[in-house]
């Protein structure tokens, strides 16, 4: 079995504390969001990047990856995202054990959330991993074994569990803590103020 991950990012939500429309594809430090959180996953180990995003695939053409709408109807949230990426992975690249997922809008993930992710998760012995910053967990930025997809979609389909954490509450889960200063690597921006705070980080020196 591989111990590349694959990487899904995101973006099956509706933003509307940001007035609808793809968060993803909104205008960030002279790129998309998209740009931004791909640019700091390009050097991390993955064995295919994959897009989460409902409607029309052809609007992220141009970023050339595939894209997997959610397989469970109604729009439920994150855990759809994570249960079509785990689908996928078990589709396409049967060999791989691991999926990591991260969002659309946090444009400076560290660069090394995906070996700290596995290496933690492996370390406890845990079932999956998720990353922490400032006393505060961020369960979409996670890893994710893949052999669970039967256990997630019976919870989504016929338990109507749509929160993260009822969720993994049911597994060994491990956090992996980030300091939060000078500012939160798990910044997630979800409405225009939280936008243009974001910017005025980017502007900063590194």
């Amino acid at each position: 079995m591989t111990t590349e991950p694959v990487v899904l990012v995101l973006a099956g939500g509706r933003a509307t504390r940001m007035g609808g429309g793809d968060k993803a594809l909104r205008p960030f430090a002279g790129a998309t969001l998209l740009d931004h959180v791909l640019a700091r996953l390009a050097e991390q180990p993955a064995r295919q990047i994959l897009l989460n995003a409902n409607g029309d695939p052809a609007r992220f053409a141009r970023f050339r990856l595939p894209v997997l709408a959610d397989t469970v109807p109604n729009h439920p949230g994150p855990l759809a995202g994570v249960l079509a990426g785990m689908e996928w992975t078990l589709a396409h690249a049967p060999e791989t054990t691991d999926l990591i997922t991260v969002p659309t809008d946090s444009p400076f993930l560290p660069l090394d959330l995906v070996a700290r992710l596995i290496g933690a998760r492996d370390a406890a012995g845990a079932d999956m991993a998720c990353a922490a910053s400032g006393g505060q967990a961020h369960p979409v930025c996670g890893v994710w074994p893949v052999r669970l997809a039967p256990q997630l979609r019976r919870a989504l389909v016929e338990e109507r569990i749509y929160r993260i954490d009822r969720w993994t509450a049911r597994f060994g889960l491990v956090q992996v803590d980030y300091p939060a200063a000078p500012f939160d690597p798990f910044l997630n921006i979800n409405t225009p103020a939280e936008l243009a705070a974001a910017e005025a980080c980017a502007a900063l020196p590194p």
